[in-house]
């Protein structure tokens, strides 16, 4: 029995010094590209082949002059004979394989077959190759800052507030990715932003990204685009870096009808207001110009008006025409009378 517990003991132990062993001799290993020959001429063909990549990413397959690996590409693309290039996709075990024809880049060797990844991983491969026939020059020194390219697509982000509905001016995000393909760093890389209208040349404006793109790597941009106070219609985005215009984005931009609502409910209550101030100050105005008038007798809604008696004249003053005589006038005086004919006594009578 002890000597089975002895026995159990060291199998557990070997176990536990060979289990380590096992993951490092399954590491992944790096990305890796094969050629099917290391020599061609021009019009020929040739299948490129790969492994250890991300599964799923895109590859771009080109035949470059100046080159040789780990010193990667002078020049850039530039060097490159980009019309002959090819893409390739990653399989799900990370492989790949394409033919690539053979032609003559741009600048002599000795050139390399350049496989970088366009989304995805960020990895680049290069394997030597020779271009029969291809003129073949030193290599120079590397020198200048890197190449920015455009790798994914453009999209402008943000949204229009409350304000831009009343004329503000309308400001949107323009987001891109850019990977570095030449030999140098770029290093706070200044862009110009410009916005164009119709048939009119954008105006650009220097904006400057904080950060690095080592050689063969990528980053994500943002740069902040305006435009002017009321601006609608359809408009172009251009980012320029280098001189040479990397992104064009439309942008459409919808019309600011809170300024019209706002003008039409001006020309609505500032009439309005005058004609209410106006009336409030016919009123105030009116009392002053009637204030020896009796104030008129108030009535309530729906009651009948009431009729006035005619006004009594004194009892003392009887109407004229009654039999009485009234007063003499005066300009009228009783000399100027008709006398009357003096009547004869009766004395006279008896003496004539």
């Amino acid at each position: 029995m002890r000597t089975i517990r002895t026995a159990a003991a060291l199998l557990a132990a070997l176990a536990l010094v060979l289990l380590p062993a096992a993951p490092a001799a399954t590491a992944a290993p790096g990305p890796v590209v094969e050629l099917s020959k290391t020599e061609g001429g021009k019009g020929g063909e040739i299948t490129v082949s790969g492994s250890g990549w991300k599964p799923g990413a895109l590859l771009m397959l080109l035949i470059c002059g100046q080159g040789a690996p780990g010193k990667g590409v002078i020049g850039g693309t530039n060097s490159c004979a980009n019309t002959e290039g090819r893409a390739a996709t990653v399989d799900a075990r990370g492989a790949f394989s394409t033919k690539l024809p053979v032609a003559e880049p741009p600048e002599p060797c000795p050139c390399v077959v350049h496989v970088a990844g366009v989304t995805g991983q960020q990895d680049a491969v290069d394997k030597e190759f020779t271009v029969a026939g291809h003129p073949t020059a030193p290599l120079p020194e590397a020198s200048g800052d890197g190449r920015l390219a455009v790798l994914a697509a453009v999209r402008l982000e943000g949204s229009s507030g409350l304000l831009v509905w009343f004329g503000a001016p309308p400001r949107r995000e323009v987001v891109f990715t850019v990977g570095n393909l030449g030999p140098a760093a770029v290093k706070d890389p200044v862009f110009q932003v410009g916005t164009s209208h119709g048939v009119f040349a954008p105006q650009y404006e220097e904006r400057q990204w904080r950060g690095t793109v080592e050689p063969g790597g990528k980053a994500l941009i943002r740069l902040p685009a305006e435009l002017a106070a009321g601006a609608h219609g359809d408009y172009q985005v251009s980012v320029k870096y280098a001189g040479e215009v990397l992104v064009e984005q439309p942008w459409g931009v919808g019309r600011p009808w809170g300024v019209a609502l706002f003008w039409v409910l001006l020309a609505v209550v500032v009439p309005s207001a005058l004609f209410r101030i106006g009336m409030a100050v016919v009123d105030r105005v009116r009392p002053a110009s009637g204030a020896g008038r009796a104030p008129a007798p108030r009535t309530r809604p729906g009651a009948r008006p009431r009729r006035r008696a005619p006004a009594r004249t004194p009892a003392s003053a009887p109407a004229p025409g009654d039999g009485e005589t009234t007063a003499a006038l005066p300009w009228f005086s009783p000399d100027s009378a008709p006398s009357a004919p003096e009547s004869s006594s009766p004395t006279t009578k008896g003496h004539a």
